[in-house]
């Protein structure tokens, strides 16, 4: 029998999943145990539920998956740092959350003590992930494959082609220029304060009409390619160092949008409105 724990930590919705012999026999988010919405950090009580549910000590899993790979899109990530010199402090909460997420073996083992596990550990790019949990799940020999995001591993959105037990990514598009961010961005513009109250303007988004088309147009502009951007002068997440909290509870963060999203759209709604 192969076992496979996959570990989604240090983000929002953290949360694991057990795969023993290409089967998911086990899946839970941390928000259950905590009782946080949308918990974000290490999801011990998660992986725990999950090897109790199957029977089985971590010991005895054969690999832990994660869903980010850190050395993914480097050259990019460089690239974007010597073009734009961000700030000293943006860089290092890049870094730190990189450390967290490679220090995930050390962790197991400071919550799991006196367990002589030997599990493969694999680094899995953020939208090969998000890709690979709805094509494989899915009952398609062949299908187009999409994953929008806000970010992961330095790039927002992925689209590629899914085949047998293969995912062949023909492009991506990379930070700062995000979807995610854009719908972040106008959440908060109408009030709304909180990681996870996209899906409210999402539900509400049917009930309206398109009266700020024009201005939608102005803030995300659609490629010849195909493709999308960013008019990055609405936004503050490309250069400014955003408060934001990834590592023990509520997920946190900060601002999205910037005073000419005000000048454009009018001010900005107040969420005790």
């Amino acid at each position: 029998m192969t076992s496979i724990l996959g570990v989604n930590a240090f983000h929002a919705d953290s949360s694991a999943v057990l795969v023993l012999d290409g089967q998911v026999v086990a899946a839970v988010e941390e928000e259950r145990f905590r009782r946080i919405k949308h918990w974000a950090g290490f999801p011990s009580e998660a992986i725990a539920w999950c090897l109790a549910d199957a029977g089985l000590r971590l010991e005895q899993v054969d690999h832990i998956a994660i869903n980010s790979q850190p050395k993914a899109h480097s050259w990019r990530k460089i690239a974007y740092t010597l073009a734009q010199h961000p700030s000293p402090r943006f860089l290092w909460d890049r870094w730190k959350n990189k450390r967290e997420r490679t220090g995930i073996f050390q962790r197991l083992t400071k919550v799991f003590p006196g367990q002589d596990f030997k599990a493969e550990l694999h680094f899995v790019e953020h939208h090969r992930a998000h890709l690979a949990s709805a094509f494989f799940a899915s009952p398609f020999d062949k299908a187009a494959v999409v994953s929008v995001d806000g970010f992961g591993d330095f790039a927002s959105s992925a689209c590629g082609v899914g085949e047998g037990s293969s995912l062949k990514l023909d492009s991506h598009v990379f930070f700062p220029h995000s979807l995610g961010a854009f719908y972040t961005a106008i959440t908060q513009f109408l009030g709304f304060p909180h990681y996870g109250d996209e899906y409210k303007v999402m539900g509400l988004a049917p009930y309206g009409k398109p009266a700020f088309l024009p201005q939608m147009r102005q803030i995300v502009r659609l490629l010849p390619s195909g493709g999308f951007e960013l008019n990055l002068r609405f936004f503050t997440h490309a250069t400014q160092r955003l408060p934001h909290q990834w590592s023990h509870g509520t997920p946190v963060v900060g601002t999205h949008y910037s005073d000419f999203l005000i000048d454009l759209l009018g001010p900005a709604r107040s969420e005790d409105v």
